[in-house]
């Protein structure tokens, strides 16, 4: 259980850290990667909340909320991955023209 509350936090950071660059940087495709980041961190968030959750209390209705956030969390985590997989590949390509 405290390793599920130590991975809440770094992803609350890490969400934090990266909506914190995002307005710091000025150049637009490092803004939308960073916001992919932060998407990640986001779901990553959610998911392991929704574990949490579950394992605090072990009730049929916190089963059913864990499990609405486990999906969205994922969804949230895999659409993250994703752009920030396809945003990191535009970077370096506009890098090495």
């Amino acid at each position: 259980m405290f390793i599920v509350a130590v991975l809440i936090l770094l992803s609350a950071i890490l969400y934090i850290y990266y909506k914190v660059q995002i307005l710091r940087t000025r150049d637009s495709l490092r803004q939308v990667y960073f916001n992919a980041k932060a998407k990640l961190c986001l779901g990553s968030l959610v998911f392991f909340f929704g574990i949490n959750q579950y394992i605090l209390y072990q009730t049929r209705l916190s089963l059913f909320i864990g499990i609405v956030f486990l999906l969205i969390g994922g969804a949230l985590s895999v659409r993250g991955f994703k752009e920030t997989k396809h945003y990191r590949g535009e970077w370096k390509r506009l890098r090495t023209e």
